[in-house]
């Protein structure tokens, strides 16, 4: 039997060691995972930083655009009385160019009787 005792404990170490391997392989197994996810999630973070720089310059742009906007609002609402005066002066040449038709005519009609006139006195009437 002291045969059999000795078997017992190398056997014993056998499976110690083998259980022993199988809980470190385990253990390098579950820490190679968590180091990979805290890789992950470490670059995730990284990436939202830049998305968040990025969107933070996007912000800068667009404030600057509406601050530009209300610059031309500014401008094109002093041109609004330069409008006005140029509306009022091409009313009033369309009224003017309305007169000078009429003198025209007025005109042409003068030169005609005038026209007359003159050659009936070239001409008078026997």
């Amino acid at each position: 039997m002291a045969e059999k005792d000795e078997a017992k404990p190398e056997t014993s170490d056998e499976l110690a060691e083998s259980l022993n391997d199988l809980f470190t392989s385990v253990s390098t197994m579950v820490k190679l995972e968590l180091q990979g996810t805290n890789n992950t999630l470490e670059l995730l973070e990284k990436m939202n930083l830049r998305v968040a720089e990025e969107y933070k310059g996007f912000g800068d742009v667009a404030s600057g655009l509406r601050v530009f906007v209300e610059q031309l609002k500014a401008k094109s609402g002093s041109f609004d009385e330069y409008v006005q005066q140029i509306d009022a002066i091409e009313q009033q040449v369309t009224q003017f160019e309305a007169v000078i038709s009429m003198l025209d005519k007025y005109v042409s009609l003068l030169e005609s009787k005038m026209q007359a006139l003159y050659q009936q006195q070239q001409h008078p009437p026997s």
